[in-house]
């Protein structure tokens, strides 16, 4: 597996070497031993799956404040996403930068996003299923959403009307929500 910094510090592209042959396919999807190599020691306690059924469906932007703040791996298993991280600590040199990657089933990359940092993403074909660890368990009252649209972050999600929940339509913007990550 190749784990590759993007241009946030602490977020990475994983790709798994893939095995095939007349029979299909085999990779490895998490490596404890590969992810401590680049520093990355997330206790993953919690994996999760959510499936879109419309291609320009957006889930996002979210987190989880402290105390209760996760570190995800995530990966698209059926159809294609533009997954998003955005680095909201205070004091990195890459606050309020963000990063997107194409995952999907065929190319099977994964992104790791570390505590401190949005994530969100958007449907790129209909009927998308994602996969995803967290190192911290599910708190629905640690639970943040920051407006997808925010201008001061700039995502360029490439949807202009996009498939939205009433959460993320209501998503305060970043600058007036609770959410404070130091670096």
């Amino acid at each position: 597996m190749k784990l590759n910094e993007t241009a946030i510090s602490g977020v990475f592209e994983a790709e798994p070497q893939v095995f095939g042959d007349n029979r299909g396919w085999f990779c490895e999807t998490y490596s404890k031993k590969e992810f401590e190599k680049v520093g990355i020691t997330a206790d993953f306690v919690q994996d999760n799956r959510s499936f879109s059924a419309k291609k320009g469906t957006l889930r996002g932007l979210h987190c989880q404040k402290n105390p209760m703040a996760q570190a995800k791996l995530v990966s698209c298993i059926k159809g294609a996403i533009l997954d998003v991280a955005v680095d909201i600590r205070k004091g990195s040199p890459t606050y309020m930068k963000w990063v997107a990657v194409e995952l999907s089933a065929e190319n099977k990359k994964m992104l790791f996003i570390p505590k401190g940092c949005l994530h969100g993403f958007v449907t790129l074909t209909d009927d998308v299923e994602i996969a995803y660890k967290v190192d911290e368990f599910y708190s629905p009252e640690n639970d943040r959403s920051v407006r997808f649209d925010d201008a001061e972050i700039g995502v360029e999600w490439g949807v202009t009307d996009p498939v939205l929940s009433e959460k993320d339509k209501n998503a305060p913007l970043l600058k007036d929500s609770d959410v404070d990550f130091e670096f």
